[in-house]
């Protein structure tokens, strides 16, 4: 007796146990009704059986075998659908931040110019009248504030005896 064919005649057996036996020697099975099997028809019936079981228990396991395998193809497409997306979005963000910085450094470049042109006329001012202080023997004290909008100079100016103090305020042009 072989290991394969020992299912079987265990099957078999508990079948047959569970038919009700006829007085002429045929065992009918309880679920056929009237119908009467002998004993080789039987064993070709529980063997169709048992061939389907095996049949559907194969089939239920390819089905679970290709299931595993589509949700496991689904999971590496959704993974490539959300790379494909933060991609776009950080190539959106980084072009709008390129966008947000190129917009900052002409500002500022607009408003260093004016910025720069006063200092260089603050630094003419003060060179003419440090040679001017050279020439006359007198001098001149100054100092000057840069504020957000503004810039506040203070000079005094001395020659000889004669003093002159000069206080201005000047507007920057900064846009709000």
């Amino acid at each position: 007796m072989t290991s394969s064919s020992f299912p079987l005649l265990f099957l078999l057996e508990l079948w047959l146990e569970e038919c009700r036996p006829e007085g002429d020697g045929t065992i009918a099975p309880p679920t056929m009704g009237p119908q009467v099997m002998t004993r080789e028809s039987a064993t070709v019936f529980i063997q169709a059986w048992w061939r389907g079981t095996l049949l559907r228990r194969t089939l239920l396991h390819a089905a679970l075998r290709a299931w595993i395998i589509q949700c496991w193809w689904r999971q590496i497409r959704a993974r490539q659908l959300e790379k494909r997306r933060r991609t776009a979005l950080e190539f959106y963000a980084r072009r709008a931040r390129a966008a947000v910085k190129l917009q900052s450094w002409i500002r500022m470049w607009r408003i260093r110019q004016p910025y720069c042109r006063l200092l260089n006329a603050v630094r003419i001012i003060q060179v003419y009248w440090r040679w001017h202080n050279c020439h006359s023997r007198g001098f001149i004290q100054g100092e000057y504030e840069l504020k957000a909008n503004q810039l506040n100079i203070q000079l005094e100016i001395s020659l000889g005896s004669q003093a002159c103090k000069v206080h201005q305020c000047i507007p920057l042009p900064l846009k709000e």
